[in-house]
């Protein structure tokens, strides 16, 4: 997605050649109306598949996930993994764990049973692959449930951290919208 790469040089920084700060529009602040762009592409590139829900992880893909609902049509909910234990999660729950290279720690995430099950055709959306835990841990999740992984949308792909790589030896469908090669210490991205 062009406009995304472009909004990428003129609006993110890069921080010791490994860190990517887009939180001015994307991941703190958020641009809405080019979030809304984001889930169009994705409909774009998924309509037709059957897709019935769609699935992230807390909290970063969350508004992606929910945009990106909103465009499906019909329209399709929105779930994401929790990654700590509340009163209003109880019971039944699918569980996986993912190590968080931003926050260096590693966390149980789960959904309840009741809004994941062998019937759903399951489109995972997030904000960043780089290593691949957090989708590993949400693919873990599906599998838990019996439902059936269509696909993933990432926004922005680290593509040289290998995870999309890996996964995609697996067989998963990953769309990435913007697919970064490397990144300079002097703040240089180039895209693949």
């Amino acid at each position: 997605m062009k406009a995304l790469e472009q909004k990428i040089i003129k609006e993110g920084k890069v921080y010791g050649g490994d860190i990517l700060k887009v939180d001015c529009f994307l991941n703190h602040r958020i641009d809405v109306e080019f979030l809304n762009e984001i889930g169009k592409e994705f409909y774009s590139i998924y309509k037709g598949n059957g897709i019935n829900k769609i699935l992230t992880i807390e909290a970063s893909g969350i508004g992606i996930a929910c945009v990106t609902a909103l465009n499906f049509d019909p329209i399709v909910p929105a779930v994401f993994a929790k990654k700590s234990a509340s009163k209003n999660i109880s019971g039944d729950v699918y569980t996986s764990k993912v190590f968080s290279y931003t926050h260096g720690k590693t966390y149980d995430v789960m959904v309840a049973k009741e809004h994941l099950g062998s019937s759903d055709k399951v489109l995972i959306i997030d904000d960043f692959l780089a290593k691949g835990a957090a989708l590993e841990a949400l693919v873990d999740i599906c599998d838990q449930a019996g439902a059936e992984v269509v696909g993933v949308g990432i926004v922005i792909e680290k593509a040289y951290q290998g995870g999309g790589s890996k996964l995609r030896q697996k067989g998963i469908r990953i769309e990435s919208l913007a697919q970064i090669a490397s990144m300079g210490k002097d703040g240089t991205i180039e895209f693949c």
